[in-house]
């Protein structure tokens, strides 16, 4: 399981074990970390290097410590692609369309990918939250299911590095999608354009058909981008 530790970074060497026990797939999602005490003997090293390293690796977004319980491994990980994501869009000055453009290569290839990986029970669910979109009347009720739908596309795909990403970008432009939609509803037959874009993009995905999925999801995003630019 663990082997002991001789050197002067021990907790260093420690993160590295843990980390290569997740690599191996002895340890998984969810799982618990040994005790403190259970980890001092099996590596050999002090209680001290044991909470730094275990400090670290809760730092990074690896495991969350619950007090009383003991260490566990995260089960998600969008929280931890946000916080960088979010600062390097401050620093580095990027803007809301370099984002959109981001979002908008990975929904295409998403729709694409989940045209042919989508099972009978995610279709199911992908042409509910399609109803309702249409049948909605409130608008922040509408927005998130809007918003339901692009992430059911991207959990259909089967890419968890595609749906973490894009929940992640699209977090960081909600607030500009949101004056987007009021641009975009202020035209009263734009809900019902809404609405026939997603229906295709529902369709392709009936039936399989990537090619139709990409070219639906690409007109739907630039459609929604012509508003997002009048909103800058």
């Amino acid at each position: 399981m663990f082997s002991p530790i001789k050197t002067t970074k021990v907790y260093e060497q420690v993160i590295v074990q843990i980390k290569d026990m997740i690599d191996k797939g002895t340890l998984k999602k969810g799982d618990k970390l040994p005790s403190e005490r259970k980890l001092v003997e099996q590596l050999e090293v002090s209680r001290a290097s044991i909470r730094e390293a275990l400090r670290a690796l809760e730092v990074i977004g690896l495991i969350e410590c619950r007090q009383g319980e003991g260490s566990y491994i995260k089960t998600s990980f969008q929280d931890n692609l946000f916080e960088p994501l979010s600062i390097m869009f401050m620093l580095e000055g990027t803007t809301p369309e370099a984002i959109w453009e981001l979002r908008k290569i990975m929904e295409v290839e998403a729709a694409g990918l989940a045209s042919k990986r989508i099972t009978v029970e995610q279709l199911k669910e992908l042409k509910v939250i399609t109803e309702e979109f249409m049948n909605c009347s409130d608008e922040t009720d509408n927005a998130e299911i809007d918003n339901q739908f692009h992430y059911k596309i991207a959990e259909c795909s089967g890419n968890v590095l595609i749906f973490n990403i894009l929940k992640t970008v699209s977090t960081l432009v909600d607030h500009f999608i949101v004056d987007a939609r009021k641009l975009i509803l202020a035209h009263k037959e734009n809900k019902d354009v809404l609405f026939n874009q997603h229906y295709e993009i529902y369709l392709s995905m009936e039936k399989h058909s990537s090619a139709a999925a990409r070219k639906a999801m690409r007109e739907h995003l630039d459609f929604a981008n012509r508003y997002m630019k009048k909103e800058k």
